[in-house]
């Protein structure tokens, strides 16, 4: 199966910048953020399907970005002015078949089968 691994997580002040990667050992159709702040239940933060399209939670729209780098089969998300709140564990995650970006985010999709083991993000 798909293995994935989570690197790019950190320490920063709010306001500033990271990059996590998510690189990904073989094909997968459907890939996502999510993350989990401790008490909190796991959420959707972005995802992409397998006709390219994206979706961000509403709390990281116009800051989050994701992309690809198709050759290095590796899963970016780019997040800036990042905030106290977003402390979290951040997981990448991946499944097969015919998800919704969209759908993935908001939880409407049946669990992804495939983790990353997370990088830890904490904002101050």
């Amino acid at each position: 199966h798909v293995q994935l691994v989570e690197s790019g997580g950190g320490s920063v002040q709010a306001g500033g910048s990271l990059r996590l990667s998510c690189a990904v050992s073989g094909h997968s159709d459907c890939m996502g953020w999510f993350r989990q702040a401790p008490g909190k239940e796991r959420e959707g933060v972005a995802a992409i399907d397998s006709d390219g399209s994206t979706s961000y939670a509403d709390s990281v729209k116009g800051r989050f970005t994701l992309s690809q780098d198709i050759a290095k089969h590796t899963l970016y998300l780019q997040m800036d002015n990042l905030k106290p709140e977003g402390t979290a564990m951040y997981y990448c995650a991946h499944d097969y078949g015919a998800y919704d970006s969209q759908a993935v985010v908001l939880g409407l999709s049946p669990q992804f089968t495939y983790w990353g083991q997370g990088t830890q993000v904490t904002v101050s």
